[in-house]
Parts: structure tokens; C-alpha cells; sequence
């Protein structure tokens, strides 16, 4: 039995249905379900995680799984790519592009973000404009919210001059979830530099949805 029939045997061995109806439903009816609410999928996941010893082999397996059509496969690819990022090497930026704009929704778009980019250029930091430079003139909107919410987990090593920069490039977007990325972003910027946030809100004209997230945890 290879690693994807063991993956897919331990998850289809768990799957319910009747979950499935409402969580393919509540994802807008994009993608189908195996029914695992998240506790399980942890569950089920760790040791499958533990068990694989050829990381080196990480980029086959996840194209493997990313093509399944149960959304609790990608899943799973982004806790993989995680436990294999060691492995990671320059050129597999173009991987995980690939899987961003595979079967984009905002759930696996946001896990890839702030796990997966978001360490990867932390670990290759000169790729961090080329390839952000280049996504944000794609077009693509799955692209340009990662742009904006991969350093969600830096807290104070933020960018700011990088995520002002690309919140005025897109603050006239009216993509939803651009929109809701860029008062993310900033709101998690917030938490560290609030003052920094507010004036950039108030000298540019955000979207209201935009400027709403910004501010949310920003006394007044």
C-alpha cells in the first residue's frame, strides 16, 4: 500500500456522510467532503504524519494528494508540506504556487499563506520581492491575498514598508477577499504597531470592509 492509499484508506475509514452534506454546503457546494471535522482530521493525520520517513519525496506526494477530490486531502497536503519543510528547497516556490491556484478557495489559500509561504520566506527571504512582485501583477486574486496575509505570523518582524505598500496597490480592489485580507493583515499588524495602522487608515481610502477589519481591535 503506497503513502496516498494509506492516507485515503485511514480518512475514507472515518468519513460521515451526513458531515460531509454540510460541510460541502457550507463551502458553497465548491468541493466535495469526506465528512472529518478537524479534531479527527488532527487525529487521524498525526500518525500518518509520523509515519512517513522520505520526505525528500514530499513534492510527488502532495501533487498526489492535492488532486483528490475530498477537500480533507488538501488539508492534510498543507499539515504535509509543513512536517517537510526542511526539505524545502529555492525552486519549490513554484509548487506551492501551483497549489494556490489549484482548487482556490479561501481555506486552503490561508493555510498556505501564513504555514507554508510564510515559512518558506522566512527560509529564503531574497525570494520574498521577485516572487510577491510577480503575483501581485498576475491578476490572480488567490496570488495577491497571499501577498497580503503571509506574514500574519511575524508579529514584529512584519514588513510594514511590504504590507502598506501592497494594501495601496489593491485598496481599490472589489474582490471580497482582497478586500478582507488587507483589513486582516492590518489588524494582525495592530496588535504589535496599533498606532502605525491607524494613520495608515486614516490617510488612505480603504474599502469600508477593509477599513472596519483594520480598526476592530484599535481603541477609539
Amino acid at each position: 500500500m503506497t503513502y496516498i492509499e494509506k492516507v485515503k484508506k485511514s480518512f475514507s475509514d472515518n468519513s460521515d456522510p451526513v458531515l460531509a452534506v454540510g460541510m460541502k454546503q457550507y463551502m458553497r457546494n465548491l468541493f466535495e467532503f469526506l465528512g472529518i471535522r478537524s479534531p479527527i482530521r488532527s487525529a487521524l493525520s498525526k500518525p500518518l504524519l509520523n509515519e512517513f520517513r522520505d520526505l525528500s519525496q514530499f513534492e510527488v506526494i502532495s501533487k498526489g494528494l492535492w488532486v483528490l477530490p475530498e477537500r480533507e486531502y488538501q488539508y492534510f497536503t498543507i499539515d504535509f508540506l509543513i512536517k517537510s519543510k526542511k526539505f524545502w528547497k529555492r525552486e519549490h516556490i513554484l509548487l506551492f504556487e501551483e497549489l494556490i491556484v489549484s482548487k482556490s478557495w479561501w481555506d486552503t489559500v490561508d493555510g498556505l499563506a501564513s504555514n507554508v509561504i510564510g515559512e518558506y520566506f522566512k527560509r529564503f527571504p531574497e525570494e520574498i520581492l521577485p516572487v510577491t512582485e510577480k503575483w501581485m501583477e498576475s491578476g490572480n486574486i488567490w496570488l495577491q491575498r497571499t501577498c497580503l496575509i503571509f506574514q500574519l505570523k511575524y508579529g514584529a518582524k512584519t514588513d510594514s514598508r511590504l504590507l502598506f505598500s501592497y494594501c495601496i496597490d489593491l485598496m481599490s480592489s472589489n474582490e471580497f477577499f482582497i478586500q478582507k485580507a488587507i483589513g486582516w493583515s492590518l489588524r494582525q499588524y495592530a496588535k504589535k504597531e496599533p498606532e502605525a495602522v491607524r494613520d495608515f487608515v486614516v490617510d488612505h481610502p480603504l474599502k469600508p470592509l477593509s477599513r472596519r477589519e483594520a480598526l476592530k481591535h484599535i481603541p477609539k
